[in-house]
Formats: C-alpha cells, structure tokens, sequence
C-alpha cells in the first residue's frame, strides 16, 4: 500500500479501533481465538474488552510457526477491515540456536559475524511467525552489577555503535517485504537505561545532558541512522521524568532532531509505572503523557484502550496524535507485507528445516570461540600440552546452563557441555570429571570427591560461574564475586600443588579475586550459547588460538564500580609513581585502574608493536591524519590481533577522557610476520559536545595511543590548527 491507501484505511477506522490498534498484549490473549472466551482472568484483571483484543494491534511473546498461523486467521476472521497483527518477541541473541550473550559477542570486535547471527536470528524467527525483535540494546553501561550488562556490547559508544548497525542490519536485510525470512528491529532501550543508581535494574538515571548525547544516545542514533524500524521506550527515568512519558526525549530528540518516524513501544507496563514513578496521578494522567511524548504502543498496560476516548472527547489531547500513532503501525505492518500476505514467513514445514540446523550452529560455534577472553596464561598453562591427563572440575563441568538469561526459545538440553565436548576430544582415560561443588553450595563430599580427582591428573581446569539467573533482567548483584562455595573449591584444589586453569561462565564482569589470584590461567566464556561447550574445548586444547578482547573493564573490586576506561583526568589526578601522596584522586586501599582493562586480551603467541608513525605533526580541518603502525607475531603460531587507536584531546573547553576508542583493526598474522595497522584521524573525530551542546572540535594538543588495549600503548602527538 501506498501512503494515500494507508491513509484511507485509518479513516475508515473507528476510535475504537484506532486505539486498539495501539494495544499490544501477550498471546494468552488471543490462543484459541474462537472469540467465545468469557471476559475472565487476565482480560478481566487488565480491564479490557473482548472488542479491544478483536481490534488490538500487536502480540508479544508467541512463537511457532502453526500458533501464529491459527491466531492470525482467527484474528483476521474476525477483523472488520481487515488489518494482520504483528507478533513481537525479545530475540536477543539467538531465537533457536542461541549465540553467546551480546556483551562477549561485543568481545569478538567482529561486526560482520555479529551480523551474521542476526540474520540468522531473523531467519529461524521468520519462519516461526514472528515479525519483530526486541533488539538490538545498544545501552552503553559502565556498571557490573546491573544484570542488564550482559545485553549489551560494552561501555564504549564508539565501539557499541558499530554493533548496533551490524545488528540493524542482519535483523532487517535490505528489505522486509522482499526478503520475509528477516525481522523488524527494535533498538532499546531509549534512553540510558544502562547507567541506574546503585546498578539496581529499573533505578534512577541522573546525569546532564552533555552526557547523555556524548556517551550515551550516539549508539541509538546508530542503529536509527541505520534503519531500524522500532524504538522501545526505557523504564528509567532522564532528567527526573520517566522516559516512556518524556516529551522533551521522544519528540524533541527522537523525533524532531533526529527525524524518527518509525514506531515507538513502550516496554512491558511502562506507561502504567509513571504512576508508581510520581510522574503521573493515575492511568489517565499517564495515558495523557506517554501520547504527548509520541509513544505509539502500549505494552500490557490498559491506560491507552480504557482512557484516550475520554481525554479526546474532553479535547485534552487531540485525536490527531492517535491518528499518527495509528498510520506508523500501518506503515510498519505494510513494509512487513502484512498486508499482502498476513501469514509472511510463518512456514511449519521450513521451520523444521531452518531452526538448529547444523549451519546456524556453526555460527553459534564459531562466534563463541572469537568471544571467549584469555585473561591469564602464567608458563602457558593453555593450552593443554598433549598427553597430561585433565581433572575438569566445577559445577559448569557438565552443565547445560551455558545460554544465558535471554535465551528465547532455545533448549539448554542441546547446549554442547564442556565435558562432553572434551571427552570426545582427549584421549581415552585422559580426562575426569567431578563436579566440586554446586553453584552456590558444597559439602564435604564433593570437595573430597574433587581432590581425588585432582590427585590423580597432572592439570585441573576449573568450570566455574554465575548461573543463569544470576545475571539478567532483574539480576543486579552487589556482590559480583563468584559464590563462596565455589571460592571454597579453587582454595581447596589449590592445595593439591597442581597447576590450575579457570573457565569462568558468567553474564557480567566479576570481581575474579579469588580465582584470577590463585589460577594459573583464566578464561572468560561468558554464556557462550548452544556450542560454548564444544569452542570453549577447542581453545583449551588449542584448535582455536582466542583473539577476544574486552569491551568492559574488569573492576578490582565492586567499591571502584563504575571504573571505566574514558575517564576524565580530576584536578588531582594520581602519580603512579609517588603512591604515598594522599591529597589527589585515589584509593588508599585499592588502584585505582580496574583489574583488566577495555580492549584487554591474551592470545596463545604474543604480538609486538613499533614504528607508530604521524604523517605529520600538524593537522587542518581539511587534511586528515594518518596514524601508521607496525605490528609483529613475535610467538610460535598464527593468531588475530586486534590493534586499538585511542585519542586524547589534551585540552578542551570542557574536560575530555583520558582515551577515546577512535577504530581498531583486526590483523591476522602468521608466525614471525609483520603488518603495519593504517588508521586516518579526520577532524570530525575530534569534535565533541561543548557546554551550550552544539559539537565541534578545539585547535590544540592531541595524543594518538595504538595497543592491544586501553592501557599499555604506544603515544605519539600533534596538534590541530
């Protein structure tokens, strides 16, 4: 349909309809769909008529190909104009085959391959009915405790700005009416979710303006910029008013600066909870303030269906904002080809074909090996040498608990366990298991249990973990250590003299203290997904050379939280060197530095870096910089390294980070060979927010770092004129 017969069915609808085009609820709602059902259970809790669901616009959380089917025709029966639902789901990282956790998939740095796993993301969806993701969430985060941390890329807004397009872009193809088997993307959650007091989830956001379009909004903007589809609405508040009814970020930013007119969701209840915020008096207050602010669909909440007729008919709001509301839930379903074909993708017989088959699990095995993180190797413990017999102990020695939180409708049943996976691959009689200890409990008898197993291998690699619920949606921990029974475990096993290596399985970044200390080598999996188990086997054994590198920092302990790589400098910044001056900017009971830093990360050969070079030391707005540096593989093996450049803007009109991620180059080299990195520095990746928020750059001193992290690099300067 064009613009003008979109148009022409809006003015065919009834206020009624309009509105209920507006309502999205779950697929309780509408199974069965005989249009029989007593206005009992959740439509009489919501307050909803029958009516309203015939009419309703949109249905979350239903998947499987013959469900929707059945629902959408039965819907469709019913509907007087004939308009086709949309089925939305939260496919965060995987819908049937599961991919690691956003936040490692950061760690790859590889942008292709993330997109990769959104198109197929998209295709096993597509042909389960559904018609839009709930992501990607671009939220930028710089603390470890909100369980959230684990959809994210990292605390960069550079670096999760990329991901948010390759996202965009392997969720949405180059068209959705041509190309059914993709899905509509919905970037979150807008805005600054990722920065709650205290890292509790759901809590208050404070910070000024400057820093929320710095650090913050460039990711959105990204994925926007890149065509995505929806925007969902954050539960935080910004500037003290609840996003999902803040006119000033919907409309002023959102829509009338930077031009969105896609479709805005509010996320689960958030329209109903401005009440509980303060922000609204009742559901009529909030019904009146999230369509001011431009939301266009309500999830799970009656405050839209049960009181904009009323706030129209009093000419409180103007019923002009519920047509437009109305006609982007048309386009959408339109550039979907809902209208041509309702049922789109929805394809049992493909469906059997498509999910988890074993192409897309090659997918999930490959991003799961670039993901995993080597955070120490003390004598190169790792890899494994051939021929040592292996104790493998812990509670994720054999566990099935390796998707992660949002794991959509994938099986842990058909995760490949570590175990499993490294039985098939040592020698028989090589290794043994044991379990060690629970995830939070032991007794006495797991703990012997582990050291007889121990007593008789000559390595130990320890599985150990949060599990999954321990990270997530409502998984904010102030404790992010490993459990004390699992600490307990590595003290004991410690004892036995043997040299330990650590596979850590986990959603956020912890406080290791008490295993990094203690192991020899350590392993970041994150939740790796549905081949973790058999990528995390081949690292250990050496198939796969790791290449990850951090995109969140590692804190030393939960008391430096957020510790964060693109700090400011303070008026009393801290000598390294003189550490017993107490008058500046430090801790007298810890560093100041995280533990491990953004951008860190081991490989199994070593890398060494020379002759970085300026093409000049001067640079004009019109002439960008060259940055040039030499990269070798001083090891014994190939691997992929991952040269990062960093920008310092020495002196600004306000104070600028210590070190801004500008590019990175990802370079694959063989044993004794060298590369050189090539980066350009134009002047637009000099500018920044000033004060009164207009962007431009400052004439003055610059510092170029080139690393393998954030922390130990190569400088040189110049200055802008």
């Amino acid at each position: 349909m064009d613009n003008r017969q979109l148009t022409e069915l809006l003015n065919q609808m009834t206020l009624e309809e309009k509105i209920a085009q507006l309502l999205q609820l779950t697929a309780n709602f509408h199974e069965g769909g005989d249009g029989e059902s007593q206005i009992t259970g959740p439509l009489e809790e919501m307050g909803i008529t029958e009516s309203m669901v015939t009419a309703s616009g949109s249905v979350l959380g239903l998947s499987g190909a013959q469900s929707i089917i059945d629902v959408q025709k039965s819907y469709l029966s019913k509907s007087r104009l004939g308009i086709p639902l949309m089925f939305m789901a939260d496919v965060v990282h995987g819908f049937k085959t599961i991919f690691p956790i956003p936040l490692a998939i950061g760690c790859s740095w590889d942008t292709e391959l993330a997109e990769k796993s959104a198109e197929i993301a998209a295709r096993e969806s597509a042909v389960s009915g559904i018609h839009v993701t709930f992501a990607p969430m671009v939220d930028l985060v710089r603390d470890p405790r909100w369980g959230r941390v684990m959809e994210t890329t990292g605390e960069d807004p550079y670096l999760n700005s990329l991901f948010a397009r390759a996202f965009v872009r392997g969720y949405q193809g180059a068209s959705l009416k041509e190309e059914p088997e993709r899905l509509a993307a919905c970037v979150k959650h807008f805005a600054a979710y990722g920065a709650p007091e205290g890292g509790r989830d759901y809590n208050t956001v404070n910070m000024s303006e400057r820093n929320l379009r710095e650090q913050y909004l460039p990711a959105y903007k990204a994925a926007l910029d890149e065509g995505c589809e929806m925007v969902m609405t954050s539960f935080n508040t910004v500037d003290g008013i609840p996003a999902t009814g803040n006119e000033k970020l919907m409309r002023g930013i959102l829509r009338d600066e930077w031009g969105f007119d896609g479709v805005l969701i509010s996320d689960w209840a958030s329209i109903r909870e401005m009440i509980a915020h303060g922000a609204a008096e009742d559901d009529c207050e909030a019904a009146y303030r999230a369509i001011r602010a431009g939301v266009d669909i309500e999830m799970m909440t009656p405050c839209y269906v049960q009181h904009l007729p009323v706030l129209i008919e009093s000419g409180r709001v103007d019923e002009a904002l519920v047509d437009e509301a109305v006609l982007r839930i048309l386009r959408l379903k339109d550039k979907l080809g809902l209208f041509d074909n309702p049922l789109r993708g929805a394809d049992p017989e493909r469906e059997r074909e498509v999910l988890f088959c074993q192409d897309h699990r090659n997918v999930s095995y490959e991003l799961a090996a670039k993901s995993s993180v080597l955070l120490k190797n003390e004598g190169g413990l790792l890899p494994l040498a051939p021929a040592k017999k292996v104790a493998l102990i812990g509670p994720f020695a054999q566990s099935e608990d390796i998707l992660g939180w949002w794991s959509c409708v994938g099986v842990k049943e058909d995760a490949v366990k570590l175990g499993t996976a490294l039985q098939e691959r040592l020698p028989e009689g090589q290794l043994v298991i044991a379990e060690g200890s629970g995830v939070v409990s032991v007794d006495q008898a797991q703990i012997d249990a582990a050291i007889a197993a121990a007593q008789d291998a000559d390595i130990i690699v320890l599985a150990l973990g949060e599990d999954s619920a321990m990270s997530g949606e409502g998984g904010s921990r102030t404790n992010i250590r490993l459990p004390e029974a699992q600490l307990e475990l590595v003290r004991q096993l410690k004892k036995t003299g043997k040299p330990l290596a650590a596979v850590i399985f986990n959603g956020r970044p912890l406080d290791l203290h008490g295993v990094f200390d203690e192991a020899d080598a350590v392993l970041e999996a994150w939740f790796p997904g549905s081949e973790g188990g058999a990528a995390i086997a081949d690292i250990l054994i050496g198939r796969v050379n790791p290449s990850a590198r951090l995109t969140m920092s590692f804190p030393h302990s939960v008391g430096q939280i957020p510790v964060y790589y693109n700090h400011y400098n303070t008026g009393r910044p801290m000598n390294p060197e003189k550490t017993e001056e107490r008058y500046v900017s430090k801790y007298i009971d810890s560093p100041n530095d995280p533990l491990l830093p953004f951008g860190y990360g081991l490989s199994y050969t070593t890398f060494e870096y020379g002759d970085l070079k300026l093409s000049g030391n001067e640079m004009k707005a019109n002439q960008p910089l060259q940055v040039r540096v030499k990269v070798t593989n001083t090891g014994d093996r190939a691997g992929i390294e991952t040269v990062q450049l960093y920008i310092r803007d020495v002196t600004g009109e306000v104070v600028r980070p210590m070190r801004e991620l500008k590019g990175y180059a990802r370079l694959e080299l063989p044993p004794g060979e060298s590369a050189d990195a090539v980066f350009i520095i134009t002047e637009e990746q000099l500018r920044y927010h000033h004060s009164d928020l207009t962007q431009a750059s400052d004439p003055g001193a610059f510092q170029v770092f080139v690393g393998p992290n954030s922390r130990d690099n190569l400088m040189e300067s110049f200055r802008l004129v």
